[in-house]
């Protein structure tokens, strides 16, 4: 049997890949424990500067694997809501890190997958790709933090479309709505999937390449910001950013930038 997920790092990135093509990734007990365990080391190593998260096979994920839960583990109501909490964990450790995740998500994102998607902070996707919530039309609410995350990303009536639709989003539509932030194209559904998984990698190699502690930084002042007042985020904001010119990476680029300044203005 493959692993679930299958996880890497490189040169400060790591990658997570979910590995269960045959089901679109949807999730199942196997998966939702690899990803929680997975996320948490991808997080809590000293070494990763950035996350990619992308796929196997022709889609991104479907969320739950809804034959599992019928067939497998019978569909009852405690067990789902266990593993939903063990998903839970991972979608926690992902936004609650202070390390960016990009998303290559081609293919379809759909149910809880759109909670997995919501848990990244940059998403590529593919021009042929479909997005969408899904859940009622099994009679099923939505989680995976989609309820918590989907009107926060694109405000409250569009979300309440989605989730009261069986609409799936274009690539173009998930773009203008700000769900997704870079659509690219391919000559076929294959090459656009590596093409979404290279573009996806690029950007967490410009992270890597410029100041990943302060893109770090950047997401979790922005992720973090609801636990707190207005004033309270000022603070942070304020505390956050003397910190930053405390670390030598800053105070190199600083007297990098105020040289070159001099320079132009000499």
């Amino acid at each position: 049997m493959s692993e679930a997920i299958l996880f890497a790092v490189d040169e400060g990135m790591a990658r997570l890949t979910l590995n269960r093509p045959a089901r679109l990734n949807a999730f199942n007990a196997d998966l939702a424990h690899a990803w929680r365990d997975a996320t948490a080391e991808a997080t809590s190593r000293s070494d990763v500067k950035a996350i990619l998260l992308d796929a196997a096979g022709p889609a991104f994920c479907a969320g739950g694997d809804v034959i599992d839960m019928a067939t497998t583990m019978g569909a009852s109501g405690a067990e789902i809501t266990a593993l939903a909490e063990v998903i839970n964990a991972g979608i926690r450790s992902l936004t609650e890190s202070s390390i960016p995740v990009v998303a290559a998500a081609h293919g379809t994102t759909a149910g809880g997958g759109l909670g997995i998607l919501l848990a990244t902070d940059y998403a590529v996707v593919g021009a042929r790709s479909k997005l969408g919530s899904l859940y009622a039309n099994i009679g099923l609410t939505p989680d995976l933090s989609v309820s918590a995350q989907l009107a926060r990303a694109i405000g409250q009536r569009r979300a309440l479309q989605l989730v009261l639709q069986d609409r799936l989003l274009t690539a173009a539509e998930a773009l203008e709505w700000g769900l997704v932030a870079e659509v690219v194209e391919g000559e076929d559904a294959a090459a656009e999937a590596e093409a979404v998984r290279s573009r996806a990698e690029g950007v967490a190699r410009f992270w890597l390449a410029g100041a990943a502690d302060a893109y770090g930084q950047a997401k979790r002042l922005v992720r973090s910001q609801p636990e707190r007042t207005f004033v309270e985020q000022l603070s942070e904001e304020a505390r956050s950013i003397g910190a930053a010119l405390e670390t030598p990476d800053a105070q190199a680029r600083v007297a990098a930038f105020a040289a070159a300044s001099a320079r132009k203005t000499a």
